[in-house]
């Protein structure tokens, strides 16, 4: 039976044929196809629409299909175009009239719209799991140095002392909120469109919320036509993803950073490096590198759905076959990077002692200087003015601040008293920041007990 009804004199020419297929990479939507279909044909008999034997026989040869594609005995064909052609003609194939009955009351619009949606709800809840993971990940080893200083940073100059933990931590709050987007997002995307039709719905008794409550999702599509012409929910997904690149990207850098020898915080296991194919010596971050520069497809593959849908009339429009090659790179690619980047952090040692010494900067405490001068009742811009006057003074004497004597303090801070002298000792510097999300020894316990309570 030819799945193209009558309209049709003549086939495509094969350029057309091969350039109008997807099975190429469609095909990873078979399960979810034959899931939606499962649940098509089982309302279709409920409302008498088809008989239940046909249902019957047609849920048991989906099964067989789908038990065949999993093990490789399907041969996928251009001229069949997608995932939707095949397992239908192969079921027509084998059933005859009785499977062509699946297709009542829907198109392959709707079909399609189906079968995104549940793929990209697996595949969020797989990457929202993958996330979690990478958070252990850091927040085990932000425990195992608890105690480690090092110098933060802002404007790629020392700033003030931090705790390492405390730096990894700021990584896990903002993959937090990339698994929240992708949760957030999972919400739109759970809204079931079959039954839309081609764009306007169906003539046949079908039960809409009848197949919604089989798929698990949590409503049925409002508007046959926006259900069938809109990528917004995978637009939103590429997007989530993009940030989620984002912040991978700002780690790396902080990576290739540290483990360099100008920094020598860390050292990240062989496994996760490569060497140089000329120079022996060579021990390069691959992994870190890799994250960062697959960030620049996360963000392309947004920018090519965007484009790709801004001028299409409603509703439906073969350019939207378009939108799964964009969609599933950043898919496969946020996976990818959730497979190594946890290993590799795990596995990263950590020069505690390298830290320390750089941290060791008493510049890094000048703030603490100026917010003793506030606590004393000085206005923080004349403390931070006298502050500034010290550390020039310093600069023009060739000091460090800590190796002024109170005398020499007192010529710009006239308020200065011995007490100020211990300013620059960085772990009470630390110790002083206990203010709810600040570095503070107890502050940062305190975080680390709440995220591995919450990533349990």
């Amino acid at each position: 039976m030819a799945l193209w009804g009558g309209r049709f004199s003549e086939t495509g020419r094969a350029e057309l044929t091969e350039f109008s297929e997807s099975i190429s990479f469609d095909q990873r939507l078979y399960r979810h196809d034959i899931l939606g279909s499962k649940a098509h044909v089982t309302m279709l008999a409920a409302q008498n629409i088809i008989p239940q034997s046909t249902a019957d026989a047609i849920k048991a040869k989906l099964d067989e299909i789908k038990d065949m594609i999993e093990q490789g005995g399907m041969e996928f064909k251009f001229e069949l175009e997608d995932i939707h052609m095949h397992i239908e003609s192969t079921l027509i194939d084998a059933l005859g009239d009785e499977g062509a009955r699946l297709h009542s009351a829907r198109s392959r619009n709707d079909q399609v719209a189906l079968d995104i949606r549940l793929y990209l709800r697996d595949a969020i809840d797989e990457l929202i799991a993958g996330i979690r993971e990478f958070q252990k990940a850091l927040v085990d080893r932000a425990a195992a140095e608890p105690r480690a200083i090092m110098p933060g940073f802002t404007h790629l100059q020392h700033a003030q002392v931090v705790l390492f933990a405390h730096h990894l931590l700021a990584y896990v709050e903002m993959l937090d909120r990339d698994a929240e987007r992708l949760s957030d997002c999972r919400k739109r995307i759970n809204v079931m469109p079959l039954g839309s039709g081609a764009l306007a719905g169906s003539t046949l008794p079908i039960d809409r919320q009848k197949v919604c409550d089989l798929l698990n999702f949590d409503r049925v599509t409002r508007n046959s036509m926006d259900a069938v012409a809109d990528r917004d929910f995978a637009i939103e997904t590429a997007a989530a993803l993009a940030m989620f690149g984002m912040h991978v990207s700002r780690l790396s850098e902080d990576i290739i950073l540290w483990s360099s020898q100008e920094f020598g915080f860390i050292e990240l296991a062989d496994a996760f490096c490569t060497g140089s194919s000329l120079m022996p010596q060579k021990k390069n971050p691959d992994v870190a590198e890799l994250s960062r520069g697959k960030t620049a497809r996360l963000y392309g593959n947004v920018t090519a759905l965007l484009t790709l849908c801004k001028g299409l009339p409603l509703t439906y429009n073969r350019d939207l076959q378009e939108d799964k090659i964009p969609l599933f790179d950043s898919l496969d690619t946020a996976k990818a990077i959730l497979n190594v980047y946890p290993p590799m952090i795990a596995t990263m040692s950590i020069n505690a002692d390298r830290m320390r010494a750089m941290a060791s900067d008493p510049a890094l405490m000048a703030t603490d200087v100026a917010e003793k001068l506030v606590e004393l009742g000085v206005p923080f811009r004349t403390a931070h003015h006298r502050v500034g006057s010290l550390v020039k003074y310093c600069r023009e004497h060739n000091k460090q601040l800590d190796e002024v004597t109170l005398e020499e303090m007192q010529i710009t801070i006239p308020e200065a008293t011995a007490e100020f002298l211990e300013l620059f000792d960085p772990e009470i510097s630390v110790a002083k920041r206990e203010i709810v999300g600040g570095t503070g020894y107890g502050q940062v316990a305190g975080q680390l007990k709440f995220w591995s309570e919450k990533l349990k």
